[in-house]
């Protein structure tokens, strides 16, 4: 019967005629690289998130963001930062690029987010920063961490690769106390600029130091310099920065898919929606919904199987994949990966509920370009296999 379907990705960008006439005007424009459009990305960027007080810095990656974040407070040698062992490896590695220590800990098991009393029993005299990572489009506990983070003298920079547009506490994810906020637009993100990110801050000076870092520690921005009618070829370098900017041809898919978000988001919680209806009687659990009628940004729709189950998680993915329809896992945990495991000498007992979730967890199709017909395939298949 699948034979006959197209193979149905576990993601899909979707970009539509208005990106790409907003791209082609970009290239006809000459200005390809970081010019007006990444400006506007920014400024419309901040106008979503509704807070004038706060600075927007597009970069060519979240990864980029997250080390721009840790060297602008001044992360080095002999610091820890913690975060959580599940998560892609970038949120930790940028700890590492600093020559700081990075220190995993558990999560909550039933948000996948952080645990927030497992960090705090890891903080030690060392420890300067926290990195909570919003998983699936959930928020962490974010009232919770950022009371600790006051306590204990820490800064909080959150991962919201996933986030956008969650809230925490009715607030928009980058509106939060936190010290910095970074989010991804990654291909397969809420919305996407094929590669990007944004950072996010209130501190004007962690700002200034990081447009600075953005750019190979120039002190002039590089629009200003070739927009300026004064003699542009004048700049300082007064740091080791690095090559993080984001170009205008990427600036220009944001700006488009920046309008769509509210309905992306609409859709995102249509299909979450049907999922829960439709998977609720099978050996599963499903993802938490956001406590106090907070928006959960649903950038994947994680399942996990229950202990009653009949099959394996690997079992249930063959399952799907001979039925033509693709999934991922999210993720193999950092304790598992040879550099972290070894490193710090890391074990999974040392993880129980991150260790358990990975091993009954599939990341199942969501995407805005996703057809209800798309998503009955899915779910027939899930019955199929599970039923």
């Amino acid at each position: 019967m699948s034979n006959h379907l197209p193979f149905l990705p576990f993601a899909l960008p979707e970009i539509g005629e208005e990106e790409i006439a907003e791209v082609v005007d970009t290239l006809r424009s000459g200005w390809l690289t970081t010019g007006p459009k990444a400006k506007r990305f920014e400024v419309e960027f901040a106008a979503f998130l509704g807070d004038p007080a706060l600075h927007c810095m597009g970069v060519n990656s979240a990864t980029a963001g997250l080390h721009l974040a840790l060297e602008a407070l001044g992360i080095g040698p002999g610091d820890e930062v913690i975060t959580t062992t599940h998560t892609f490896t970038a949120t930790a590695e940028v700890v590492r690029y600093l020559g700081a220590d990075t220190v995993l800990v558990d999560i909550d098991p039933d948000t996948l987010c952080i645990d927030v009393s497992a960090a705090e029993a890891a903080i030690t005299p060392r420890t300067k920063a926290i990195i909570p990572v919003h998983f699936g489009g959930l928020a962490a506990d974010m009232q919770s961490l950022l009371a600790l983070a006051e306590r204990r003298g820490l800064k909080i920079v959150e991962d919201a690769a996933h986030a956008l547009p969650a809230t925490s506490g009715g607030r928009v994810i980058g509106t939060l106390g936190s010290d910095i906020t970074v989010f991804s637009f990654y291909a397969n993100k809420t919305i996407t600029t094929g590669e990007g990110g944004m950072v996010v801050t209130r501190d004007s000076a962690l700002a200034e130091r990081m447009k600075v870092m953005r750019l190979h520690g120039i002190n002039r921005d590089a629009f200003d310099r070739f927009r300026s009618k004064a003699p542009s070829w004048y700049y300082e370098v007064i740091a080791p920065g690095f090559k993080y900017n984001l170009t205008d041809i990427a600036a220009a898919i944001g700006l488009v898919q920046l309008t769509k978000l509210q309905r992306f988001l609409e859709r995102r919680q249509y299909l979450a929606a049907r999922y829960h209806d439709a998977l609720r009687s099978l050996p599963l659990i499903l993802p938490a919904n956001p406590s106090n009628g907070d928006v959960h940004a649903w950038h994947l729709y994680v399942i996990r199987l229950a202990s009653v189950a009949k099959v394996t998680r690997d079992e249930l993915i063959q399952a799907l994949s001979e039925r033509g329809i693709g999934t991922s896992v999210h993720y193999i945990p950092l304790h598992r990966q040879p550099y972290w495991r070894d490193r710090y000498r890391l074990a999974p007992e040392m993880f129980p509920h991150s260790d358990a979730a990975y091993q009954s967890m599939v990341s199942i199709p969501l995407f805005t370009a996703m057809t209800d017909g798309d998503q009955d395939r899915v779910i027939a298949a899930l019955h199929e296999a599970l039923g």
